[in-house]
């Protein structure tokens, strides 16, 4: 049995007792990467000897009365587009193979505040564009449950490597299901916050109005315990939320009697699987034995969600890239006689196609004559889609819905139709349009595949969507099932 088949308070108070050791947690890390990531490929690097050394030093506060942090001791990856000081970070992508951060982001002096340990940086798809992990330049992560399907993007890895065992969690970003979606296809539980309520300051931008940082855990509990550390407003990030952190744990009770529940149907309608859409009915009548009452509504505008992120998400990508341009910092094309050669060769060569598609796409989106037509048309639509969620929770606690169309597909079966890839994602992006939370946790399995059940909450109450995937967790045992690596 793994030190990592124990939730955070368990090993915590292993921890306290003196029964086990800071460096013990660290070894089990380390040791299940070297067993098993030559088959997933999760990690892209891994920062061993700070990690151990951090290791003695806990260790030495263990039985002494000096202070300790939240997450003391406890090991974690983050997605490699979340800077970190000394630790490389490419984003997964050539044009930074051999940048050395001289910062670290806000969220990560968060997790050394509370005294976790960084193991390592985790591969997803590059520049976090894609659903598969497939786009990293580097190397393709797999599925644990089956090796032959892709683990979700773009955090991958992030979800992989929990669901693996490599790590007790993980640091995703999510821009429109990029922590959900690998979730839920790695039978894990992530949770995109609130848009503002994690700094994103250090995250390297992909869509900026869209982007968060948000956990990936094994239970909901762990996934509130490492949102309690992550939030706060920052100084250094503009769109940092002035609003109170309660303690997420505090309402995991499991009590969720007379609870709302709205059910759209545009997510049990066209294009969801039957296995995901009975996995969901499946899931409210356990939700209703637990008091909860559910009833169908609509989100109209939803039906436009996935061609609105694409031309928001692919504008902004096509500004916030435009830094990358070889005279900076990052990959340098060497095969440059002039200025204009020199952006033209480090950006044709540094860049992947998947990135290349949507820099194409969002500088069309954005050019003059089109502007009006597509970008300022899509943030309208943006508009209708955030009024249908605040309709719907005017009389509704929460919103229940699957996280994916279908379980994992297979690596290499969608690469090549990026439509097909896109659509993928339609149950999620709306989420983000909103900017509202959501939650993924297990809620069966198709072919020893897992499904996701969706969780969506009101702005700024991570509290009722935790407490919800808290009881349905509980009432089920889902989460409790591992992939034989």
């Amino acid at each position: 049995m793994s030190l990592f088949d124990h939730t955070v308070a368990d090993l915590q108070e292993l921890l306290q007792k003196k029964e086990l050791t800071v460096s013990d947690l660290v070894d089990e890390s380390f040791k299940r990467i070297h067993e098993v990531d030559d088959k997933v490929q999760a990690f892209l690097t891994l920062d061993e000897e700070r990690a151990r050394e951090t290791a003695k030093k806990f260790d030495e506060k263990l039985g002494t009365d000096a202070s300790k942090g939240l997450l003391f001791g406890m090991p974690i990856g983050v997605k490699d587009n979340i800077v970190t000081k000394d630790l490389r970070t490419t984003c997964a992508s050539r044009i930074l193979e051999n940048f050395d951060p001289i910062y670290n982001a806000t969220v990560v002096e968060h997790l050394h505040n509370a005294e976790t340990i960084t193991i390592g940086k985790l591969n997803m798809d590059e520049f976090a564009m894609g659903s598969s992990t497939e786009n990293s330049y580097y190397r393709k992560t797999r599925n644990p449950w089956n090796l032959d399907t892709v683990p979700g993007g773009s955090s991958g890895g992030s979800a992989a490597s929990v669901a693996a065992g490599e790590v007790l969690f993980s640091l995703g970003s999510d821009t429109g299901g990029s922590i959900r979606q690998p979730a839920s296809f790695c039978g894990v539980v992530g949770l995109k916050p609130t848009y503002g309520r994690v700094s994103r300051f250090g995250l390297v931008a992909f869509a900026s109005s869209l982007d968060q940082i948000g956990p990936i855990s094994r239970t909901v509990e762990d996934n509130a315990r490492l949102l309690n550390v992550l939030c706060g407003l920052d100084p250094m990030d503009s769109t940092s939320a002035n609003i109170e952190v309660p303690d997420f744990t505090a309402g995991l009770t499991g009590d969720i009697k007379g609870l709302k529940i709205a059910v759209p149907k545009e997510y049990l309608g066209e294009g969801v699987g039957e296995e995901a859409r009975q996995s969901v009915l499946d899931a409210l009548k356990v939700l209703e034995g637990l008091g909860a009452v559910w009833e169908e509504v609509s989100l109209p505008h939803s039906k436009y969600a996935l061609a609105a992120y694409y031309l928001l998400s692919s504008s902004e990508a096509s500004a916030n890239l435009a830094r990358f341009d070889g005279v900076r910092y990052g990959y340098r094309s060497p095969n440059s006689e002039s200025l204009m050669d020199l952006y033209k060769n480090t950006r044709a060569e540094g860049f992947g196609d998947e990135v290349k598609r949507r820099i194409m796409l969002g500088t069309f989106a954005l050019s003059s004559g089109y502007y009006d037509a597509y970008y300022k048309k899509a943030q309208k639509v943006r508009t209708l889609i955030k009024k249908d969620f605040e309709d719907v929770f005017e009389k509704y606690d929460v919103i229940v819905g699957p996280t994916t169309p279908t379980p994992a597909f297979k690596i290499g079966e969608k690469i090549s139709d990026p439509l097909t890839m896109y659509a993928n994602d339609i149950l999620t992006i709306p989420v983000n349009l909103a900017g509202v939370p959501g939650i993924s946790v297990p809620c069966g399995f198709v072919g020893g595949l897992p499904l996701g059940l969706q969780i969506i909450g009101k702005h700024f109450d991570e509290s009722t969507v935790y407490r919800v995937a808290h009881a349905y967790e509980q009432a089920t045992d889902y989460h409790k099932q591992k992939p034989a690596l």
